[in-house]
């Protein structure tokens, strides 16, 4: 960790309670978890929000999974989809480039994977990664021993898993998407098309409805320490999670501590004009039973604190403010400072540190 992030983690403060009671964090079975173990974690998002927050957290754990939608169906995952039925691999290329380490294998098998062909003919801007991860299903037929295996290749820090089975397709309900009729509200489909809709999305729900979770997927939420969720596209990304009956009954049951990661901006299309509070009250609109401990944003991206507080505390959080931005100005995390967050919460909530 850098001087600059060290420093800027001494500037985290608690803002409310903390959630739930303050509660030691427990390994399965109900036994405090040894003094300097590493936290189990379970990240879960898809696209750039997901990626940096597993950047983030391979630096502060060894105990790393990432969870990943598997609704995407624009770009080089989109043609692969159409083509051959398979699970959209785009989100689940970029989180395994994002788990690969600093060194020089890490980093060029992280530009191998996301190296896009740039031709006249069919290979056009396909990545890499994609057509390795839909070879080895097609080869090993089996969606998980196959992420395990690309992730052995690359040296990942981590696990890759996907949260569905089965590729699903985003439906959303949004007002004014058709924009010579502003107060009509329509149903719109495809992540792609929902996540640039100039309209306001007021509902998401996937197809099929009761889609299978991945069981490892379920498991290792179950038995983590820690579930991240976000930061990323809210509803293309982030709440997906929460519509696949088996994950979000894990999310509501697991005995791991949950955190939820705030965007640096509004995105534009799909939550233009929301602040940090209404990014809470639609996710709890789509998961009104989930619970959370604790709910981290940048300090600048936070203009009313108060109404922030309040909406974390109808889902049993606390707020974390931090300084987790990039310093260029642009909406985009820094990982070491997001890590140094992540590691100040676990810390300071857990009760059972240091994990390193």
């Amino acid at each position: 960790m850098t001087g600059r992030a060290a420093l800027r983690l001494s500037r985290l403060r608690r803002v409310t309670p903390e959630g739930r009671g303050g509660r030691p964090v427990e390994a399965r079975g109900g036994k405090p978890r040894r003094r300097g173990a590493q936290p189990k974690v379970v990240a879960l998002g898809g696209g750039m929000g997901l990626s940096a927050s597993l950047a983030a957290l391979r630096r502060i754990t060894g105990d790393l999974t990432a969870v990943v939608t598997v609704a995407d169906d624009g770009g080089s995952s989109g043609r692969l989809r159409d083509e051959l039925g398979v699970l959209p691999p785009g989100d689940l290329r970029k989180a395994l480039a994002a788990l690969c380490g600093d060194d020089d294998w890490g980093q060029t098998w992280a530009r191998v994977i996301q190296h896009r062909f740039q031709s006249q003919g069919d290979l056009h801007e396909h990545a890499v990664g994609n057509l390795l991860i839909v070879a080895l299903w097609e080869q090993l037929g089996d969606h998980v021993q196959a992420l395990d295996l690309v992730g052995k290749l690359l040296g990942a820090h981590g696990r890759v898993l996907p949260m569905s089975a089965v590729p699903l397709e985003l439906q959303a309900l949004v007002k004014g998407h058709d924009l010579d009729r502003p107060d009509d509200v329509e149903t719109v489909r495809g992540q792609a098309t929902v996540a640039l809709t100039p309209g306001e999305v007021q509902s998401v729900h996937v197809v099929p409805h009761d889609p299978p979770a991945v069981p490892e997927a379920v498991e290792a939420v179950l038995d983590a320490d820690w579930v991240v969720l976000g930061p990323g596209s809210w509803f293309s990304s982030v709440i997906p999670h929460l519509l696949v009956p088996e994950l979000l009954d894990a999310l509501i049951k697991t005995k791991a501590r949950r955190v939820l990661s705030l965007n640096l901006a509004p995105q534009p299309g799909e939550t233009e004009g929301f602040s940090p509070q209404r990014h809470l009250e639609v996710l709890g609109r789509h998961a009104p039973k989930l619970a959370l401990d604790v709910v981290l944003a940048d300090e600048a991206a936070v203009p009313d604190r108060d109404s922030l507080t309040d909406a974390a505390q109808r889902f049993g959080a606390a707020v974390e403010l931090a300084p987790v931005a990039r310093t260029d100005g642009s909406p985009r995390h820094d990982p070491e400072l997001l890590a140094a967050a992540y590691d100040r919460i676990f810390r300071m909530h857990g009760r059972i540190g240091p994990w390193r």
